[in-house]
């Protein structure tokens, strides 16, 4: 980070310069450190530039220049949600930041940081990567400017752009730049994209820039591809011949991957997609229906008179290959500079341990997905419980408890399709939507071992699992709740129904609120089994597109039958490339086959509704009783309001109390902030 440290290395230069809107946390949860690590596990000399000041290209000199590229991230979240709360509200603080400050990183770091790192050293690489710049590689509506912006490689002018966890395209550029080869020559790796002035050459061009039929084209060419989610797209051969054993967990073999197509989808251009919100979810369809790498082709979005050219994504990484990136020797704390400094990101998960990437569930309103893949990459349990005996060992604050043994979904760890074959050609959005699909293996069992392996080292009292669990999957197998609520649950266990109304969940593609109900039936049986009083805490989003005022009545009415006081609540926040970011910006819906006639999809945009809509959520909070009355109201449901036990709001707004609240029974807990009555 300094050129003091350089000296001390006996380094006259450094290969990589790495800028990321983070402080720099030397942890396998910080993008930087990964990258970091992974490139010195190359034998590269790396350097890291960590939140430098913006306004002038001096701090991007601060390392000298680099002999490859500088490699450009806005860090773990993307600068405009890290700014901004789901009001557009400027945020007055930052949980990657020393201190918790806010304003160490400026809007859309992406573009700011690549522009200042081109003024430092005009003939130096600029390779963009991170979850902003893979999350806006290609058109995007903007929720904070309401509008479609261009792919971040036009505005950034980056020379290239890595996708998703990009340990193989950032290593193989690496050697590649090292070995010689300029950006154009090393464009065919996968996982990146590139502005471009035509087509690459030798690639059959599928034209799909329309909602109009293209025309005859061979079926497997459709952009379309595929039956609608309700039906499963995935079975290529029902003789048992073509299927593993469904008692065997099936790792997918990676390095057998077939060459890519020579085939590329053109999408609607940025000018098209800009003016109309149809073509728009067209588009964000087609390009969701191609994030399966054993599948995907290639696609192309015209911007003016330049073409952004989009390879299809990464293989994912085999379990060896996944270990020894999380085995590279991350000190697991932020860097001396900061001295005692606290950066609350690190708080949270520097004692946690992620043991798998990906997820299968699809989730519209979420980009995971969109960035790790549906493929789920696995970690060995011997990897898993080295890294467990490292923090025990190494870290003086280390208290015995491991605080988190997951990633971005608890229980997804091992759970693969049966068939590799089936899974090369699936095209589906989701694989437990709108159920489990019968090829995919929902055996956590495997996971119950790993859990009672982790709390048996020596030294290590209790292991916690904090990380998004899928209760729908977890029912599958009643061990695994048992084991999680027995030994694994420190006394509130956090899941996300996110509604109880079908409209809104089947635009979230999440189950119904049944499976909620057979999860806590588990989850209370066990828990009284063990002899402890644990609860959960549903979480709950407001303002989803394809919810109506009616269904956030329900909600609030399902939340005081069973006695909930949400405390904290969340609004739908509109993120780049999200499926149902399309669906609140166009108000169609991408899950079916979008056209001019497609069915209208409310979605939530005012201020006035969204906040009412978050109101509901908080139906007890005495701020929120006049608009609630008037809501009431206006839709017919004046049979709400009242002073009995079925009413939803009193007559007359009560008066504010502060008090703390112990827990009792099912709600859960309150703090001496909330409102209540």
């Amino acid at each position: 980070m300094s050129r003091a440290e350089m000296d001390q290395l006996g380094w006259d230069s450094c290969d990589i310069i790495i800028v990321t809107g983070d402080a720099y946390v030397d942890h396998p949860s910080f993008g930087m450190a990964v990258i970091g690590r992974v490139l010195e596990g190359q034998g590269f000399r790396v350097g890291i530039i960590s939140q430098p000041d913006w306004r002038s290209a001096d701090a991007f000199r601060a390392l000298g220049k680099p002999n490859l590229f500088f490699g450009i991230a806005a860090g773990n979240m993307d600068s405009m949600i890290n700014h901004y709360t789901a009001d557009k509200k400027r945020r007055n603080d930052d949980a990657y930041t020393a201190g918790d400050l806010a304003g160490k990183r400026p809007d859309r770091a992406v573009t700011v940081y690549s522009q200042r790192a081109r003024e430092a050293y005009k003939d130096v690489p600029v390779v963009i990567g991170g979850i902003e710049a893979s999350l806006r590689r290609m058109a995007h509506y903007d929720y904070w400017s309401d509008k479609v912006r261009r792919s971040v490689l036009v505005d950034s002018k980056a020379d290239i752009l890595l996708y998703g966890n990009a340990e193989r395209a950032i290593v193989d550029l690496a050697h590649g730049l090292a070995d010689g080869k300029s950006i154009e020559e090393l464009r065919y790796l996968r996982g990146t994209a590139y502005v471009t002035n035509a087509p690459e050459p030798g690639y059959r061009l599928i034209d799909s820039s329309s909602v109009d039929q293209p025309g005859k084209v061979e079926p497997l060419l459709n952009p379309y591809e595929g039956m609608e989610p309700e039906v499963c797209e995935t079975e290529a051969s029902k003789s048992d011949a073509d299927a593993s054993d469904a008692s065997a967990v099936q790792i997918v073999s990676l390095l057998a991957s077939s060459a890519p197509s020579r085939d590329v989808i053109r999408l609607p251009s940025f000018e098209a997609v800009k003016d109309d919100p149809v073509l728009y979810a067209h588009a964000a369809r087609v390009m969701h229906k191609e994030t399966n790498p054993h599948n995907a082709l290639a696609l192309i979005q015209a911007h003016g008179d330049r073409e952004v050219w989009f390879n299809p994504p990464p293989i994912p990484l085999s379990t060896p290959e996944l270990d020894w990136v999380f085995e590279q020797p991350y000190r697991r704390r932020p860097h001396p500079i900061y001295g005692k400094a606290k950066i609350p990101a690190l708080e949270m998960i520097q004692h946690s341990v992620n043991i798998m990437r990906g997820c299968f569930g699809g989730c519209t309103f979420c980009s995971i997905t969109e960035h790790e893949g549906r493929i789920i990459q696995n970690r060995s349990e011997d990897s898993i419980v080295r890294e467990i005996e490292k923090i025990r060992d190494t870290s003086p604050s280390f208290t015995g408890v491991i605080s988190d043994l997951g990633g971005p979904t608890a229980n997804m760890w091992r759970l693969a399709c049966k068939s590799e074959e089936i899974e090369a050609k699936c095209r589906k959005l989701s694989c437990v939507f709108p159920g489990i699909c019968k090829n995919l293996n929902t055996d956590q069992t495997p996971l119950v071992h790993l859990y009672r392996r982790a709390r048996a080292i020596p030294g290590v009292k209790k292991v916690l699992i904090a990380s998004g669990l899928r209760y729908d999957i977890a029912v599958e197998t009643p061990e695994y709740v048992k084991e999680l609520v027995t030994h694994h649950v420190g006394g509130y266990l956090k899941i996300a129904p996110e509604h109880t109304e079908d409209g809104p969940l089947d635009q979230m593609m999440k189950p119904g609120i049944g499976t909620y109900d057979r999860f806590k039936n588990l989850f209370d049986k066990y828990s009284k089994a063990a002899g402890k009083k644990q609860y959960l805490i549903p979480y709950f989003i407001a303002a989803h597109p394809g919810t109506t005022d009616n269904d956030m009545v329900n909600l609030a009415l399902w939340l005081k039958r069973n006695k909930f006081r949400a405390d904290q609540v969340q609004t739908f926040y509109p993120s780049p490339m999200a499926l149902a970011t399309a669906m609140y910006h166009s108000e169609k819906n991408p899950l079916k086959k979008v056209d001019r006639d497609s069915k209208y999809v409310p979605a939530v945009r005012s201020i006035k509704q969204r906040r009412l809509h978050k109101a509901f959520l908080r139906y007890h909070d005495s701020d929120n009783w006049p608009a609630l009355r008037d809501a009431l109201k206006k839709i017919g449901r004046r049979d709400l309001i009242g002073n009995g036990p079925m009413h939803l709001v009193p007559s007359r707004q009560p008066p504010k109390r502060h008090r703390v609240v112990k827990t009792r029974g099912t709600t859960p807990f309150r703090t001496k902030h909330t409102k209540q009555f």
